[in-house]
């Protein structure tokens, strides 16, 4: 895709690690990223507080470059809760309370892998080794579940998703629930390996399919089966 200087510099001021820009430029230029935006700015001039902030809602993107993906955990939308949300899914920063699904999360790695239940939620460590932490919408409104769904976030991921599958090879795609699998019809299952298995909120746990799925052991045995380097998911480490 040839730019043309306005566009390079339209690009120029999106706060995205340079690796997923030019993959993601049809978007980015496209306008329901205009109209995403604007959306944006509306619900801030209305004084409402959006989580997580600004400069945090590409983390995951800007935290795992594309050529460094191994995982893709795909989740839905970010806490809503003050001093939740960092742009990670499932992740909670340090010193804010483990929520549910992370501490499901943290008991099956328990189960799979022996490892030691982490005294903290932040899951920057799994990001900088090549764990794309991704939600299907990066943006929710304080105390307001699922508020931005629909304003064109889902496209937007559905890009990444795509470009990941397109570009890469031998990435493990992590879908817990039937949203993320839904999400997930659009990836191509001989070139990268699909786990799925129930969400691990409590109520969607509790009913079975969540405990005893080890996606942990089962990524880390596909990446070394094809020459990559595995995951070391030990957050206190």
């Amino acid at each position: 895709m040839s730019l043309t200087e306005q566009q390079l510099e339209k690009l120029s001021k999106v706060q995205l690690d340079e690796s997923w820009k030019y993959g993601l430029s049809e978007f980015l230029l496209s306008p329901k990223m205009d109209e995403l935006k604007a959306f944006l700015v509306e619900e801030k001039k209305m004084d409402k507080v959006i989580y997580p902030p600004s400069h945090l809602i590409f983390n995951a993107l800007n935290t795992t470059p594309l050529n460094q993906v191994k995982v893709v955990i795909l989740g839905q939308d970010p806490y809503h809760g003050p001093n939740q949300a960092h742009g990670l899914s499932f992740s909670v920063q340090k010193g804010v309370a483990v929520p549910p699904s992370l501490r499901n999360i943290f008991h099956e790695l328990h189960s799979d892998l022996g490892l030691e239940i982490p005294k903290h939620g932040n899951l920057t460590r799994w990001a900088e080794q090549g764990v794309l932490l991704l939600n299907a919408v990066l943006t929710v409104e304080a105390g307001q579940p699922t508020s931005h769904q629909k304003q064109g976030w889902e496209d937007f991921t559905d890009h990444v998703i795509d470009v990941l599958n397109e570009q890469r090879q031998n990435v493990v795609f992590i879908l817990w629930g039937a949203y993320a699998q839904r999400k997930g019809k659009r990836i191509d299952e001989n070139k990268h390996l699909v786990l799925k298995a129930a969400h691990p909120s409590p109520l969607a746990a509790n009913r079975g399919g969540f405990f005893g799925c080890k996606v942990f052991s089962k990524s880390n045995n596909y990446l070394k089966q094809n020459g990559i380097e595995p995951i070391d998911w030990q957050l206190d480490a």
